[in-house]
């Protein structure tokens, strides 16, 4: 199976999946060259993953897109809307709904998931809430999908080890320009990433399955 994995990061969602042919698009090229290290047969390309989306979506059987999500994120807003704090109130990023009108109204060569945090106003499309996250699939998401202690660990006070020791991954190795502790936080809960990739291939083979019967 044919995957793109867009603004990939470490690969939080990816660390599991199996058996499968992944492209992995980041732009931050020490992200980029870390994801590399620790998933050497993925192709990783350093690139705008909006337009690659745009370009490539036509050859993959299952995308995965994760759009940065500071912009949306109600701990940001509460910030930024007390005037008092020094965290500047900014736009939301609406190239989220883009990609997520995008794939729903052009993508039909298989499943996609686009994934990104509970924001602090009313989803302008609506999703299916699991966790401290929202999803747009095409396909029906389990009820349970994640690690139960997935958001304790967030806010542990020795949250940067706790998530280490969860992903199996030293953030410390991590020497670009974000946040370590962000980026950390940012990656996706690995158990939801196998959940929702098994969940969505079972529904493409079985698709496969009853196509191949047909003819």
């Amino acid at each position: 199976m044919k995957v793109l994995n867009l603004y990939a990061c470490l690969g939080g969602n990816r660390y599991k999946w199996t058996d499968c042919d992944v492209t992995a698009v980041e732009l931050d090229t020490e992200a980029a060259r870390l994801y590399q290290e620790r998933f050497p047969n993925d192709t990783v390309i350093v690139a705008d993953a909006h337009q690659y989306l745009l370009d490539h979506f036509k050859e993959f059987d299952f995308i995965w897109s994760s759009p940065p999500c500071p912009s949306h994120s109600r701990a940001r807003y509460w910030k930024s809307s007390n005037y008092e704090t020094t965290v500047e109130p900014i736009y939301p990023d609406l190239k989220l709904y883009e990609e997520i009108l995008f794939l729903q109204h052009y993508y039909r060569n298989g499943k996609f998931v686009v994934e990104n945090v509970i924001p602090y106003y009313e989803p302008l499309i609506p999703a299916q809430k699991r966790d401290r996250h929202l999803y747009w699939t095409n396909f029906k998401l389990p009820n349970n999908i994640g690690s139960r202690h997935f958001d304790e660990m967030c806010q542990a006070k020795d949250e940067l080890n706790k998530l280490s020791n969860f992903h199996d991954y030293d953030f410390r190795k991590y020497k670009g320009s974000q946040s370590v502790i962000k980026m950390a936080r940012n990656l996706v809960d690995y158990e939801a990433g196998l959940t929702i990739f098994n969940t969505a291939r079972g529904i493409i083979q079985k698709s496969n399955t009853i196509q191949t019967e047909l003819f």
